[in-house]
């Protein structure tokens, strides 16, 4: 598999939030800098019991990139409720 688009979901306590934005951004910009993956941030609407739900979103990301995300991430568990779930999905042309 060559590029594919990664889906990353966890959840957050609003009490949390502040504090992990700037996180997540400097580890994106990082990211970008050094795999030229451009992420995108985003969550759901509101929270539930006090928790949010979180999305990256890093389309085409090359061969490898995974690997460098789980490591880049890393230090951001303090701050998460719970596991973070990362999707993998491509272009139907390539599963073709």
């Amino acid at each position: 598999m060559s590029e594919a688009d990664l889906y990353v979901y966890y959840r957050v306590r609003d009490d949390d939030a502040a504090a992990l934005l700037p996180r997540v951004a400097a580890m994106q910009a990082q990211l970008a800098a050094v795999h030229g993956v451009a992420g995108q941030l985003k969550r759901r609407p509101g929270s539930t019991d006090g928790v949010q739900t979180w999305m990256e979103v890093y389309p085409a990301a090359p061969a490898g990139f995974t690997d460098a995300l789980l490591d880049a991430a890393s230090g951001l568990a303090a701050l998460l409720a719970g596991p973070r779930h990362t999707e993998v999905f491509v272009d139907l042309k390539s599963c073709a």
